[in-house]
């Protein structure tokens, strides 16, 4: 069977320029909201619309995730049902 581990990390360099990114993305709209030359309802708006936008981002991101990864693992266990019939056939049995 094969027992190659499946890598899911990364490296701190990527993590932290992920985190980098978003903080800078968030603060530049924010920045852009509350300088924009409208009332306080609009920028609302906009600033509430920027805050949903973000967490659906992170929903969608997360079930495509779980789907990948619940693939990944009914991939996995067929494999394992295949080697083991190969395993246990013997092709010199006597039909």
């Amino acid at each position: 069977m094969n027992d190659t581990p499946v890598k899911h990390e990364t490296t701190n360099a990527f993590h932290g320029q992920a985190i980098a990114s978003f903080s800078v993305a968030m603060a530049a709209t924010a920045i852009g909201i509350f300088r924009l030359d409208a009332n306080a309802w609009v920028r609302g708006f906009l600033a509430i619309a920027v805050l949903y936008l973000v967490t659906s981002a992170f929903t969608l991101a997360k079930v495509v995730r779980d789907r990948q990864e619940a693939g990944r693992i009914v991939s996995r266990v067929d494999q394992a049902r295949v080697e083991r019939l190969l395993a246990e056939h013997d092709p010199f049995e006597k039909l």
